[in-house]
């Protein structure tokens, strides 16, 4: 296709974003609307025409601007499901502030659109330093958004928002001008075929793990995403949850997998390390949580660390699973905090013990929500249960004692979920108020239906999600084969027959010693 699309969709949102600063409230929120379902068509057009198993780099753009900087955009399977979900959930974040945002709310929709500008440009970025620009500018609509338009303490959660994910993203850079001037190319896809040396690997690693895992977060650098969901405003933990946490887990199979394949597997421990304290930690938490955003945002920290541990498995099980994570995760904890949105709009808080016995007044809700939440939980036949299934038989081939605690992570994640469902729509109707508030409405049944059907789409034909990018996870898992490490479950890998191979060689070997 000559047609660029990718700069289309680069160019629409941020038209409209400039348009919005100029126009009245109403207006404002119409060419918002108007401006993200253009872009989400553009994105289902993107989808039709991928060549599945065709060249790995489709709708390639590219434009010298200067010597060591070029336009060029690009997608592979992995990119075109995280732009999908990007611009899926962006007129769902629209729909969302239809009613509660009612001051400066033109400048609320440009930052929006703005937001929506760069993170496609993330995923489409084919230039090193285009793709920082992209990385680093995404916090500043997102600062705006929780800054101006937040809660009570909104001032100070922006600022630990906006410093936590700058200071390790300052690393990234320098190590970027480094890997340009050894590779003399600041090209993506040539980089991730680039060799570079095993000690230089380290520090290049780590360098860009401190910016990556900030942005996961993992733990312990996880403390300033239940401040920044809970002051945001409703869309803005939507896409927070839903985009913004998957910059990093994007980061890794970007970059830090493909380009030190070497340090990767050196260092998968520490990844390892992080992610078990980060499931069992954050999910005893989110037990004890007394208001419903930060309760779902830590159970946010328990998942993506289910998304590390699946990339740094190093096989196609665990690349897959957490790609699928990243997908089903975006989906279902956007909702979550559409679901605490819609009745925050009624009740204006988000404290648990204020709700109970919704299920009587508001049946619809109460459906939806459970929906979520069985999702959140991983039930089979919705979208989370295909990624969590897959990163953890990834990670099994590996590590089975990293396995048993990602999987007691998992079971608390069911106990915190079902706990809080338990006690907003069952139980005795306490308070007056709550139970007074109306059902869902045509706006709200317009956000969650969607999301609700690539939830259960996702659950029931995840082939539909797994085909685009099955071609790629290939290609980096070769990249990774030479390096592939294998800690406790070595015989565990191959076939039966293999596994049975394995086992006789290692008994051979273990009698020939005793001798």
């Amino acid at each position: 296709m000559d047609f660029p699309i990718l700069s289309i969709m680069l160019a629409i949102p941020f038209a409209a974003a400039i348009a919005c600063l100029f126009l009245s409230g109403p207006a404002a929120r119409m060419v918002a609307l108007g401006a993200t379902l253009f872009d989400l068509a553009l994105g289902i057009l993107l989808w039709l025409t991928f060549d599945i198993g065709g060249a790995q780099w489709q709708f390639t753009e590219r434009a010298s601007l200067f010597a060591g900087f070029q336009y060029a955009l690009g997608i592979d399977g992995i990119a075109l499901l995280l732009i999908m979900l990007s611009v899926f959930l962006m007129p769902i974040c629209i729909l969302a502030s239809w009613d509660s945002i009612t001051k400066r709310v033109g400048e609320y929709m440009a930052a929006f659109l703005l937001m929506e500008v760069l993170m496609i440009g993330v995923f489409a970025a084919q230039d090193l330093f285009l793709f920082y620009i992209f990385f680093e500018a995404g916090l500043i609509p997102m600062y705006l958004i929780i800054g101006v338009w937040g809660g009570d303490n909104r001032i100070y959660a922006s600022y630990k928002f906006f410093l936590y994910t700058l200071l390790g993203s300052v690393l990234m850079l320098i190590a970027m001008l480094w890997m340009a001037n050894a590779a003399g190319t600041t090209d993506i896809p040539t980089l991730m075929q680039y060799d570079f040396a095993a000690g230089a690997q380290t520090w290049l690693w780590l360098a860009f793990f401190a910016s990556f895992a900030v942005k996961m977060p993992m733990w312990p650098v996880h403390t300033w995403l239940p401040d920044a969901h809970v002051q945001a405003p409703t869309a803005g933990s939507v896409i927070l949850a839903g985009v913004l946490l998957k910059l990093g887990g994007y980061g890794f199979i970007r970059f830090s997998l493909p380009m030190f394949p070497d340090a990767s597997a050196q260092l998968a421990w520490l990844v390892f390390a992080l992610s078990m304290v980060a499931v069992i930690y954050t999910s005893l938490v989110a037990l004890v949580q007394a208001d419903m955003k930060k309760l779902i945002a830590y159970s946010s920290v328990a998942h993506m660390a289910i998304v590390t541990v699946g990339l740094f498995a190093f096989n196609a099980q665990g690349l897959e699973g957490a790609m699928m994570v990243m997908l089903g995760h975006g989906l279902v904890s956007g909702a979550l905090f559409l679901c605490v949105g819609v009745i925050y709009d009624r009740l204006h808080t988000r404290e648990i013990a204020r709700y109970g016995g919704l299920s009587i007044n508001m049946p619809r809700y109460a459906l939806f929500f459970l929906l979520f939440t069985m999702a959140s939980i991983g039930l089979p036949g919705t979208s989370n249960f295909v990624g969590e299934f897959l990163a953890l038989a990834g990670i099994y081939r590996v590590s089975t004692f990293v396995t048993l605690v990602c999987t007691t992570g998992i079971i608390l994640g069911a106990a915190y979920m079902l706990y809080l469902y338990r006690r907003v729509a069952f139980g005795e109707q306490k308070n007056a108020d709550a139970a007074r508030m109306p059902d869902l409405n045509l706006r709200e049944w317009a956000m969650l239906g969607p999301i609700a059907a690539a939830t259960l789409w996702m659950g029931i034909y995840p082939e539909s999600f797994l085909a685009p990018m099955r071609s790629d996870i290939a290609m980096l898992e070769a990249r990774l084969a030479p390096v592939s490490p294998h800690y406790d479950s070595e015989l565990a890998v191959g076939t039966p027959r293999e596994r049975a191979a394995n086992y006789v060689v290692a008994e051979e070997h273990g009698s020939e010693g005793a001798h």
